[in-house]
């Protein structure tokens, strides 16, 4: 089987695919940096959406999902964008969990394993 690489960088890459299955490596927002935990959440769903788009699937055929909140106590923040954007009916699998980030404007990572 093929593997497929999509944002190829010199430390990882933005998506792989291999056979039917799409993996996305955690995603932070770019605009949104240092912005809430709202918006950088909604910028980081619509990275996700282009990406499942270019590995040739979409948010209906979430298999898994990783959340990294720097404070938990914004969990209730997170979860009103991500159940706007989640298909009702096809929600994935889901852990949440609060962590350091790799930088301090960054409060919400996510990370997606989808089928295709």
């Amino acid at each position: 089987m093929s593997i497929q690489r999509i944002g190829v960088g010199p430390r990882m890459s933005k998506a792989v695919v291999h056979g039917n299955t799409v993996y996305l490596a955690g995603q932070v927002c770019d605009k949104a940096a240092g912005k809430s935990v709202g918006e950088q959440t909604e910028e980081i769903l619509s990275i996700i959406d282009g990406l499942l788009a270019e590995a040739g699937t979409d948010k209906s055929k979430l298999l898994m999902v990783n959340i990294w909140l720097s404070d938990i106590s914004t969990f209730a923040e997170m979860n009103a964008v991500w159940d706007k954007w989640v298909v009702a009916g096809a929600t994935p699998g889901r852990a949440t969990v609060e962590a350091k980030l790799a930088a301090p404007q960054f409060t919400v990572e996510i990370a997606v394993i989808a089928a295709k």
